[in-house]
């Protein structure tokens, strides 16, 4: 009999979600608790495939704020899955480290929480009598820069073995280092699969050996956008490995541009965003979509985007709603008006304004400098991962601050030509 397993890693139950928690509490709610949907549907997953095992390689937790609660959810739906004897192997990562729960939690007898030394654990034996060996690795603290390989055992002789890693492997922006190693490092340590957590974009990095990391099952912002899955492995009687995706999420998260450049009204536009969120809900298979809607292009109608946000938020959401499970996350204004590049079109003052601001404010040293300054000073009170993501170098610093000064002079010219307008 084959051996089959569902490898999943960074659930990140409970995620807090601030950041869209002030946006919009009720979608935050939401997505809070997808990110449970998303474990309930793996475990279904497991259920329905009848597998041998699922493979939890780290994060299950999102840090010091798991409450108990949470953990007694976590442990019902493991108990779902010794109740049809299926095994759990769990390896801890960096925020389960941080989360008391990782501590005071007793799970259910089916459940094998790896520890600090990569003992195998024999998970079946298939037909030919060999057996399939599992390696695994947690790590008791945060942080683990250093590898983690060399506290693997040597792959046991005549078997298939499976090791689980939380790993940056050489590194990825927006997520810390932990335990780093490479690809090729990974290879030649002879296991035939490798089961990897931490990055929560999937990738298969190789297919001989199966080094797979599984992303997220669960999107939590925009950040994270895209179907979410969890990878279902079958390790047949002659040893060979396939691999398969499955869609767990609920909730997606994905950018969405509409392209005003033939758009002169107001009607016109609701009727090319309706028309293009109408199809991307009709391409999205989760429950909910949330959209981050860009609109761009050259348009008469900049001006007054711009200057009526909370009008085009309204209308949009509304456009929104008429879509089964659609939410509009947040618009983006990067349209520009048809007069040389300027958000606005409208009287001779404001258009004298306009081209001042444009070839002499904005490009001088002094007004980049301090742009410059006030921006470094913003990104100092914001996590170290997110200031990384944001403004990683002098280069794109700059750029960033050359973007918010140039969206905020339109913000200020389109509300001057509104009132210009309005007269």
């Amino acid at each position: 009999m084959p051996f089959r397993f569902v490898h999943t890693a960074d659930l990140h139950l409970d995620s807090p979600l601030r950041s869209l928690a002030l946006k919009n509490p009720e979608l935050a709610e939401l997505v809070r608790g997808a990110t449970r949907t998303a474990l309930a549907r793996i475990v279904d997953l497991c259920l329905e495939e009848a597998v041998d095992a699922l493979l939890i390689a780290g994060d299950l937790y999102d840090g010091s704020q798991t409450s108990m609660n949470t953990a007694l959810y976590l442990a019902s739906e493991l108990r779902r899955l010794e109740a049809a004897g299926i095994r759990v192997f769990l390896i801890r990562g960096n925020h389960d480290s941080q989360s008391a729960m990782t501590r005071e939690l007793t799970f259910p007898q089916n459940v094998h929480v790896f520890a600090g030394r990569a003992k195998p654990v024999l998970a079946k034996s298939l037909a030919d009598g060999r057996g399939v060996h599992i390696h695994g690795i947690s790590f008791a603290n945060p942080h683990a820069p250093d590898s983690l390989l060399p506290s693997f055992q040597p792959p046991v002789a005549d078997a298939i073995n499976i090791g689980m890693l939380h790993t940056s492997l050489a590194g990825t922006p927006g997520h810390d280092p932990y335990a780093p190693t490479s690809v090729a490092e990974l290879a030649r340590h002879g296991f035939d699969y490798w089961a990897l957590g931490h990055v929560h974009m999937r990738q298969v990095h190789s297919e001989a050996p199966l080094i797979v990391m599984p992303g997220m099952p669960q999107g939590r912002d925009i950040n994270e956008a895209g179907p979410k899955t969890v990878t279902l492995v079958t390790v047949g009687d002659d040893g060979r490995l396939a691999h398969r995706e499955h869609d767990v999420g609920q909730a997606v998260f994905e950018r969405l541009g509409v392209d005003l450049s033939a758009v002169e009204d107001w009607r016109q536009m609701l009727e090319a965003a309706g028309d293009a969120l109408s199809a991307l809900r009709h391409r999205t298979q989760a429950d909910h979509l949330i959209v981050r809607l860009s609109l761009t292009g050259t348009t008469p109608l900049a001006w007054k985007l711009r200057r009526d946000p909370d009008l085009l938020t309204a209308e949009i959401a509304n456009l929104a709603a008429g879509l089964p499970g659609c939410w509009i996350e947040k618009i983006d204004i990067e349209c520009r008006g048809v007069d040389a590049g300027v958000s606005l079109s409208g009287p001779d003052p404001v258009e004298e304004l306009a081209g001042l601001i444009r070839s002499d404010v904005l490009p001088s040293h002094a007004f980049r400098h301090e742009a410059g300054l006030m921006l470094e000073e913003l990104l100092q009170q914001l996590p170290r991962e997110l200031r990384d993501s944001l403004a990683g170098d002098e280069e794109s610093a700059a750029q960033l601050a050359d973007a918010i000064a140039q969206a905020g002079s339109d913000d200020v010219l389109a509300h001057l030509h509104g009132s210009e307008a309005d007269r």
